[in-house]
């Protein structure tokens, strides 16, 4: 390499460095309110500027992850003290924990790949469309490209259709990472994509040639890739038309973006969400400003005309969580969801069934119960506006040591989990009669078949 080129490429390592946002001496705290009163001081922490919370804080008695700058860490613990809210250091250096989820898994599975894909490190958005391109070529007869469209960045919004059966009735949807940094969502929904392609399990056999499937590992591309580039921690799409000045900082990217799990158009700003764009709930200005729920609304109305659909999940992180429908009503009005009992005898029995493996432990419930109120989710509105019989949004691992930076260790772990909770939920979905089995039917028509013709032999 020529003294110019290599100039040209220490100028090129030395402005993405500068350019991405660094956590150095950020810690993240755990902090409980007792009083209605702590959870408002709080939400003044948040609006102040003084630090950034992983989850809402909402509930009396609700522990909450918290993030502030060394900066603003003396000031913090000052205020908590003087208020009395009960708070532990629980990540001491936020950059060192970003930095060793960089690092590849070296567990005894890690090595498993299918294609360009693996599961002991986090792809980026280029490598998991690549893959995704590869399935179509690998698969022809099987897996399709589909799209949503573009993002407010002109992104393709993409993912794939796999279908064994093209007379199948029956669709099944996933949704993955509507918020940016929660990585191990595509890595989960891509091991899902690969057990529906090549496992020999039966069962798994049946629930991947029983439906049209729907996948698109990253609905949020414009954030996803943000993530990867410039800001570990980002949520919201990156749609900069809202940009303003933020408190108690000199960052105002804060406000650039949008929740996209606020901006669909049911109950949207009802409860759980902001009018402030410097939150990380920031709702938008209006219910489906954002091209991207618009594209994801769209297409589930589209699918909806071509046959019916069966399961929508939503793939999150963190804190094990499975919710159903709805989120924005409180233990009164859960049965707005006409099917919930259904609805959560499902979800408690797949929730048992992806305890078994490894212990990890998934609590079942509306979001008041389980995490905390919110409105304008995309799984909600999928319920509501099409009458999906099961839908739900599934926080993963784990419950906050790691929080959004869950080690590549525990990747395929989290998946496993997640695969056997999703055999388990269409067991008991088919039990519950809310769709034919298509293997019995055929077998059906095989015995009747065969009826008919020993009958015309006699």
């Amino acid at each position: 390499m020529d003294l110019k080129s290599l100039f040209f490429v220490l100028f090129i390592i030395v402005t993405v460095t500068a350019h991405k946002k660094s956590y150095k001496g950020y810690k993240v705290y755990n902090v409980i309110p007792n009083t209605k009163d702590k959870v408002n001081v709080l939400k003044d922490v948040e609006s102040n500027g003084i630090g950034e919370f992983w989850m809402e804080p909402y509930n009396v008695n609700h522990a909450v992850k918290v993030m502030v700058a060394k900066e603003k860490q003396s000031i913090f613990l000052e205020q908590m003290e003087k208020t009395g809210i009960e708070t532990v250091e629980v990540i001491k250096d936020l950059q060192n924990v970003i930095d060793n989820q960089q690092k590849p898994a070296t567990t005894s599975r890690s090595n498993e790949a299918f294609h360009s894909m693996t599961w002991n490190e986090y792809h980026n958005l280029d490598e998991i469309n690549a893959w995704l391109d590869e399935l179509v070529e690998n698969y022809p007869d099987i897996v399709t490209e589909v799209s949503m469209g573009v993002s407010v960045e002109n992104r393709d919004i993409k993912g794939i259709k796999i279908n064994y059966n093209p007379n199948n009735n029956y669709i099944g949807m996933l949704e993955g990472t509507l918020h940016a940094r929660e990585w191990i969502s595509p890595a989960v929904v891509t091991w899902i994509i690969k057990e529906f392609l090549t496992s020999n399990d039966p069962e798994i056999r049946a629930l991947a040639e029983n439906f049209e499937w729907h996948i698109f590992p990253v609905v949020n591309p414009d954030g996803y890739e943000y993530s990867f580039t410039d800001d570990r921690m980002w949520r919201k799409n990156r749609n900069t038309m809202y940009n303003t000045t933020c408190p108690g900082t000199t960052n105002d990217d804060m406000s650039n973006g949008v929740d996209l799990n606020r901006n669909f158009g049911f109950k949207w700003m009802t409860v759980g969400a902001s009018d402030n764009p410097c939150t990380n709930t920031f709702a938008g200005p209006q219910a489906f400003s954002e091209i991207e729920s618009r594209n994801i609304a769209q297409y589930v109305l589209n699918l909806q005309s071509q046959g019916e659909i069966i399961y929508y999940i939503a793939f999150h992180s963190f804190t094990q969580l499975i919710v159903i429908p709805y989120s924005h009503v409180d233990s009164a009005g859960l049965l707005e969801a006409e099917n919930y009992g259904d609805m959560f005898e499902i979800g408690i029995r797949a929730a048992e069934k992806a305890k078994e493996r490894f212990g990890t432990e998934y609590r079942v419930g509306a979001s008041v119960d389980v995490l905390y109120p919110m409105s304008g989710t995309s799984f909600d509105w999928v319920k509501h506006e099409v009458g999906v019989p099961f839908t739900c949004l599934i926080e993963l691992r784990d419950l906050g040591q790691y929080g959004f930076l869950l080690p590549q260790e525990q990747i395929i772990p989290n998946s496993l989990e997640i695969m056997d909770f999703m055999l388990e939920m269409d067991r008991v979905t088919k039990n519950l009669k809310y769709y034919n089995d298509a293997s019995f039917i055929n077998h059906s028509i095989f015995v009747i078949s065969f009826a008919v013709y020993i009958a015309r032999l006699l």
